[in-house]
């Protein structure tokens, strides 16, 4: 027995000197640590001994035995620091290396132009309210005065996805909505996406839309030119102002399209205002008596305004952008601009 263990113990040390990896490692404890190991097949062996002798060899055994596991910890502990030096030198970090630069990124430019519209609307008092994308046809046109047979349900070009449901072709929607949950004085404004079938170079099938409503006692028209007056000055230029135009809108009467002066020439007349001195931003009018009865709202006590914004048009003349498909690309160069 004590033969058999020397001769193990001179193989154990053939080994250790073989280990340089972990499977290596895995391999030494089975050959003499592991249950069909040269260790175990010793304590096997012990029955064959004389009786009187066994617990002298049972001591060699087991002190062969924990040698081999002293020596099986201290390859593991030599390995797991030889594997920690190795991953440390992978993963040095060079300090003197200039570091590596993130850039930012920052909101759309219609994002801009829409937090600007909130900014200069939530001065004068104004609250939000954001309607449905998906609207029904009595908010959409109906409640709107625009009649199932009415022309302006076509110029709408409007994407219905059942007979009374669609996308909304305007933010108007929410006008009746809001006044559906409050009474006078009403002063909202209602932005969001709107979906009409039109694509060219200044229009496009989904665009945004920010419709303003007031309603109080005493509402005119001068009202609504006062405050688009302030609002073209906070966004374009402090000279500019506002004109009206008659126009044609189921929802308001009379209707306006309201033009600003054109910021570029100062009205001189240039290549932007087609040489007229003036440039069409925004149409409007006062609220169609209807449309309030049609709320719940006495036309007999109030009177209101509304006004319908495009925010790609106001984006457009304020960054002289000349094709609204530049604004959905997202083309890094063109967005990085603003």
């Amino acid at each position: 027995m004590e033969q058999r263990i020397k001769a193990l113990r001179e193989m154990m040390e053939h080994q250790i000197g073989e280990v340089q990896s972990k499977e290596n490692l895995s391999a030494f404890w089975q050959n003499f640590l592991g249950k069909k190991g040269s260790i175990a097949e010793l304590m096997k062996g012990l029955g064959a001994v004389a009786k009187e002798d066994r617990p002298a060899v049972g001591k060699i055994i087991n002190e062969f035995k924990l040698e081999a596991e002293e020596r099986y910890k201290a390859l593991n502990e030599k390995l797991e620091q030889a594997e920690l030096l190795a991953r440390n030198r992978r993963e040095a970090v060079d300090i003197t290396l200039p570091a590596k630069k993130h850039p930012l990124g920052h909101q759309h430019p219609l994002t801009l132009v829409k937090d600007e519209v909130i900014s200069v609307f939530s001065g004068m008092g104004f609250d939000v309210f954001e309607g449905p994308e998906i609207e029904d046809d009595d908010h959409n046109f109906t409640r709107l005065n625009v009649p199932k047979d009415h022309p302006s349900r076509d110029m709408q070009d409007t994407f219905y996805l059942e007979d009374d449901l669609l996308l909304r072709t305007q933010t108007s929607g929410g006008q009746i909505r809001v006044m559906d949950m409050q009474k006078p004085p009403i002063k909202v404004l209602v932005p969001g996406r709107v979906f009409r079938s039109d694509s060219d170079a200044t229009h496009s099938p989904m665009f945004h839309q920010m419709e303003g409503l007031v309603v109080d006692k005493g509402i005119t028209l001068c009202d609504l030119q006062g405050m688009l007056d302030k609002f073209v000055q906070q966004i374009f230029d402090a000279n500019v102002r506002t004109r009206l135009r008659p126009s044609y809108f189921p929802f308001t009467e009379p209707s306006v399209e309201v033009d600003v002066s054109c910021f570029e020439c100062a009205g001189k007349g240039c290549s932007l205002c087609k040489h007229t001195g003036w440039i069409e931003v925004l149409g409007g009018g006062v609220v169609h008596p209807r449309v309030l009865e049609n709320c719940g709202i006495d036309s007999s006590v109030y009177s209101g305004i509304a006004f319908g914004i495009g925010i790609e048009r106001i984006t457009m003349l304020k960054y002289g952008i000349n094709n609204i498909g530049l604004l959905f690309e997202n083309d890094l160069r063109f967005l990085k601009q603003f």
